[in-house]
């Protein structure tokens, strides 16, 4: 019998034995502790950045597995975080010697295509749902990494090429089976406990374990017309300009995002280009025939481009297009900023940073939202920035720990550059675990979240996430 030392929420540390066991005989899953063989592959996630080592993972096979996860966690009172995909910047699905509710092993994905709803356990990844729901050409938003997690994506929001046409991943929500801190199973809808659902919309991980996910699908592919055009670096300046006008005059079914980075070596580039900053424009479009031809055709008018790639193609291909980009195991630092227009001023900062960027894996990246997301009122749901008509991120990426102080410096700089040209909110799945962005991301919906935080976990046993500031009564 192995002897298991856990952190309590309070500090102190706790030599569990027989308690331990006791929870293994409950679980249809397995418990991995540090001495198991398979502990150092378990405890990996994305972000190589990320190095803790939990005191105990378990590896939930069930709804029956979170119920007996969340009561121990909870009579024991100890530290805990939650783990789905893993894919999160700030790295909230480990804690240093805590608990760890591992939902991974959770990746069922039903689809009822008569009804088009999906039923979507939490370890389920974007391209596990893709792949299920493709197969009946139906969809719904999600984001643009196909390894990335259901779970987390939709509980901070969640948005993807899809989103302008259908509105964010929680607007497709309709229902959610949710695990309590006081170790419930709650059903979470308009009608069942509509508050709870209220606030997983967008409120992060603060209210509880979700189990299942119900989303509304639509009639989306199996082919849609997606792509690039790779434009020099040199004309960023006038691109992005030209870009705003194209932008806003967009449709809904057409979403145009910019990166600026270094140009991979893709096939369709010339091998000179290969390393070199370039501007990309990202398309997807999802409407009427000839949409996407006209929409590369703008862009082709834009000058002349290094390169062109777009066309029909599977959507399961188009969602998981940057997932070269976007492998685990490199180190990640992430800036992010909502915006309701591109400024000149913010273009001009933005192709000098990106004339500066200090690997060839970084970018910025303009993701153009608006759209569908706009018509949703701002309380209609925990999530509250519906004004934005682009979200930035600053993605600084590389392999070798000397270059931390580096990368983040330069990233923390054109953020704070930026600043004076943003709204003020952000994407709460696109920042680190620190309390000022944190209200800037719950904005005006902080007040109704920090209550619900109060009523639905008052010890503030789910703490290992973009958290919920309240007053935990001794």
């Amino acid at each position: 019998m192995t002897q298991i030392k856990l952190l309590s929420l309070d500090g102190r540390e706790l030599t569990l034995e027989q308690e331990v066991e006791d929870l293994r005989g409950r679980l249809r899953g397995s418990l991995v502790d540090p001495t198991a063989p398979e502990y150092e592959n378990v405890r990996q996630i994305w972000n190589a950045m990320i190095d803790r080592r939990p005191g105990l993972f378990v590896r939930c096979a069930g709804a029956a597995d979170v119920l007996h996860a969340v009561r121990f966690a909870r009579q024991y009172r100890l530290l805990t975080a939650v783990r789905g995909g893993g894919h999160n910047i700030a790295g909230s699905a480990l804690c240093n010697g805590g608990l760890v509710i591992d939902v991974a092993p959770m990746r069922s994905v039903r689809i009822d295509p008569w009804e088009r709803i999906a039923e979507v356990e939490p370890g389920a990844t974007l391209g596990d749902f893709d792949r299920e729901a493709q197969a009946f050409g139906l969809a719904t938003p999600l984001g643009i990494n196909s390894t990335t997690g259901v779970a987390g994506l939709t509980l901070g929001g969640g948005f993807g090429w899809l989103s302008r046409k259908y509105g964010m991943t929680i607007d497709n929500l309709i229902g959610a089976d949710v695990v309590t801190a006081a170790g419930e199973l709650e059903r979470a809808n308009e009608r069942e406990n509509p508050d709870l659902f209220w606030g997983i919309r967008g409120g992060g991980g603060n209210l509880g374990v979700v189990t299942s996910f119900r989303f509304r699908l639509h009639e989306v592919g199996p082919e849609v017309f997606a792509g690039l055009v790779v434009h020099p670096y040199e004309r960023a300046g006038e691109l992005l300009r030209r870009y705003r006008e194209l932008a806003a005059a967009a449709a809904d079914d057409l979403a145009l995002w910019v990166i600026l980075r270094k140009a991979p070596p893709l096939p369709f580039l010339p091998p000179a280009v290969h390393g070199r900053e370039v501007v990309v424009f990202a398309l997807c479009h999802v409407g009427r025939p000839g949409g996407g031809e006209q929409a590369v055709a703008s862009l082709r008018a834009l000058g002349e481009p290094h390169g062109i790639h777009a066309g029909p193609m599977p959507f399961v291909e188009w969602q998981s297009a940057f997932d070269p980009l976007l492998t685990p195991g490199a180190r990640n630092y992430w800036k992010s900023h909502n915006l309701t227009n591109l400024s000149d001023q913010l273009i001009d900062l933005t192709v000098r940073y990106a004339g500066q960027l200090p690997t060839p894996q970084c970018e910025i990246f303009f993701g153009q939202v608006g759209g569908a997301i706009k018509r949703v009122p701002a309380d209609a749901m925990a999530y509250p920035h519906r004004n934005a008509d682009f979200v930035m991120n600053v993605h600084t990426r590389w392999d070798d720990p000397i270059e931390d102080a580096g990368c983040v410096a330069w990233a923390r700089e054109f953020f704070e550059a930026t600043a004076p040209h943003a709204t003020g909110g952000v994407y709460v799945n696109f920042i680190p675990e620190d309390e000022e962005r944190v209200r800037a991301a719950y904005g005006s919906n902080y007040g109704r979240l920090t209550e619900l935080k109060q009523r639905y976990d008052p010890e503030n046993l789910f703490r290992i996430n973009q958290n919920i500031a309240i007053k935990v009564l001794a």
